[in-house]
């Protein structure tokens, strides 16, 4: 079990620095242009919903027990690899 909490514990904490990248980016994206502007804020968005899917996992994980744990895992995996091919997609 500690095994499983030291695990979510850097979950959270790689979330917690997206989501201060996610930040970066939207303030980010107010200094350019009009016409990259909307390119860039759909870019945010995209990745603003696939934070909230990884949080989502990342919470039903934190309450999951036993056999769910190993089956939600490979839920949250999914989703961390979307969020992080959404922050490497974008450039701003």
């Amino acid at each position: 079990m500690k095994k499983t909490n030291e695990h979510v514990g850097k979950m959270e904490t790689e979330l917690k620095e997206w989501g201060a990248k996610l930040d970066e980016l939207v303030a980010k994206a107010e200094g350019v242009g009009a016409e990259a502007k909307s390119d860039y804020y759909k870019g945010i968005e995209e990745m603003k919903t696939k934070y909230r899917v990884a949080q989502s996992k990342l919470d039903e994980l934190k309450t999951a027990s036993g056999e769910n744990w190993g089956v939600l895992k490979g839920g949250v995996e999914h989703a961390w690899s979307e969020l992080e091919g959404a922050f490497k997609k974008i450039k701003l």
